[in-house]
């Protein structure tokens, strides 16, 4: 589902916007527009359309300016995606702005609730911003938020017995998850959209034809299983059952993997 790549602008000139270390234009008038301002309409504009809606004209148009006037700030659409990427996650994190304000603290949550915290929030991130989900993190954005988040999450595991790599694995393992589940429901949410045609009535449509065409003996356990997910959701999948089952099945793992390296100590399941 990805179609862009995060870091690809000008590394410095990234990097300077990401952790604000910038200044407005001195010389000339005073500008009408901020970097801020030119984040907020890119995300509203992604939120709304897409992704592939974005452009650089398009944010000008959104704040009424002339396209050009924005390159003075934000020097092309890939340093604005990062941009971007790290707002949507300062304001998920409650940071409220691109200025690194630091880490949460650490509470006083179990590890278990911790991770199954971490993990409604991105669901919910993503449910927010599905357009998040076409930004490729094989190189992830290194702004504020996204080190904040990283501090955040490692804080949750801290001191339970796991070694650094571990640990590392542990967050990428629920990020990862939550970001694929969130994937499969962006996909549902945008066929329906594009197709006119709900899960439940294409499940209606197609379901006696496949019962025409196929030889259930040939495909028993299939056959079982699929009209049984097909009679309790009317579609051929559910996001949200399978976040909830996948999420707590992930934690067990984890409270496994932790007793194993605290021995004598019950994990936490």
């Amino acid at each position: 589902m990805a179609e862009q790549y995060s870091g690809t602008g000008d590394p410095k000139r990234s990097m300077d916007l990401l952790w604000h270390r910038y200044e407005a234009p001195k010389r000339g008038r005073k500008a009408r527009i901020s970097v801020e301002q030119i984040v907020e309409a890119g995300i509203d504009i992604a939120d709304a359309e897409g992704l592939e809606a974005l452009s650089m004209r398009k944010v000008a148009e959104a704040l009424g300016v002339a396209t050009m006037s924005l390159y003075s700030h934000v020097p092309s659409k890939a340093e604005l995606i990062d941009l971007m990427v790290d707002r949507a996650s300062a304001k998920h994190l409650n940071l409220g702005t691109v200025l690194h304000e630091g880490p949460t603290a650490p509470s006083t949550q179990t590890w278990r609730s911790g991770l199954e915290a971490i993990a409604r929030g991105d669901w919910g991130l993503y449910r927010r911003h599905p357009w998040l989900l076409q930004v490729s993190t094989s190189r992830p954005n290194l702004g504020p938020a996204t080190m904040d988040k990283y501090e955040r999450d490692l804080r949750v595991i801290e001191g339970l017995g796991l070694s650094d790599v571990e640990m590392d694995a542990t967050v990428s393992m629920i990020n990862g998850f939550v970001r694929g589940v969130a994937a499969m429901a962006a996909e549902a949410q945008a066929s329906e959209g594009k197709t006119g045609v709900s899960d439940q009535e294409w499940w209606e449509s197609f379901a006696p034809l496949l019962a025409e065409v196929m030889d259930e003996s040939a495909y028993p356990t299939a056959s079982r299983v699929g009209a049984t997910v097909g009679e309790e959701f009317q579609s051929p999948n559910q996001p949200d059952f399978v976040f909830e089952f996948g999420l707590q099945r992930l934690l067990d793992g984890v409270a496994r993997l932790i007793e194993q390296r605290q021995p004598g100590q019950p994990g936490e399941g």
